[in-house]
C-alpha cells in the first residue's frame, strides 16, 4: 500500500465558475505528488470532466449541490476523490464513443467518461444512499 504524504479536502459550489478553482487545487496537489507536466494536465482534464458530469448529470444543472474534492498525495502518485449527492449512474452501462467514425456522425455528448478513463491510471465509482456518489481517480507518477 502506498504511503499518503499529504491530504487536503475542499468543497466547491456545483457551478461551472468553480472549475478554475478546482483545476488550481488539483494542479497544486499534482505538483506535490511529483507528477510530470503531462500527468498534471491529464489529472486536471479528468477531474474537470468529472466535475462537469457532476454538475450536468448528477445535479441536473448549476447551484443544485456541492462537489466535495479530496486529494491524497501518495508515494506512488495522486489520488483524487470526488463526492456528490446527486443522481447516480452505472459506469458499466455508459457505451464507449464511436472511435474512428467521422466527426459528423459522433454525438457532441457521451465522450466524458471515456476521456476520464484514458487520462487516469485507475478509476473507481460507487454510490450509496448514505455516502453519495464517490469517484476516485488515480494518476501514477512516472
Amino acid at each position: 500500500m502506498a504511503e499518503v504524504f499529504q491530504s487536503a479536502r475542499r468543497f466547491f459550489a456545483g457551478r461551472y465558475d468553480s472549475l478554475n478553482e478546482i483545476r488550481e487545487f488539483i494542479a497544486e496537489a499534482a505538483q506535490a505528488a511529483e507528477l510530470d507536466p503531462q500527468g498534471i494536465y491529464a489529472m486536471q482534464l479528468a477531474v474537470d470532466e468529472a466535475c462537469c458530469n457532476i454538475i450536468d448529470h448528477a445535479y441536473g444543472g448549476e447551484d443544485r449541490g456541492v462537489i466535495d474534492c479530496q486529494v491524497d498525495v501518495r508515494s506512488d502518485g495522486l489520488l483524487v476523490t470526488l463526492i456528490d449527492h446527486g443522481r447516480s449512474f452505472d459506469p458499466d452501462k455508459v457505451p464507449p464513443p464511436p472511435i474512428g467514425k467521422p466527426l459528423k456522425a459522433v454525438k457532441p455528448r457521451g465522450v466524458g467518461l471515456y476521456l476520464i478513463k484514458k487520462m487516469v491510471d485507475k478509476l473507481e465509482y460507487r454510490s450509496s444512499s448514505g455516502e453519495g456518489n464517490v469517484m476516485r481517480l488515480f494518476k501514477r507518477k512516472r
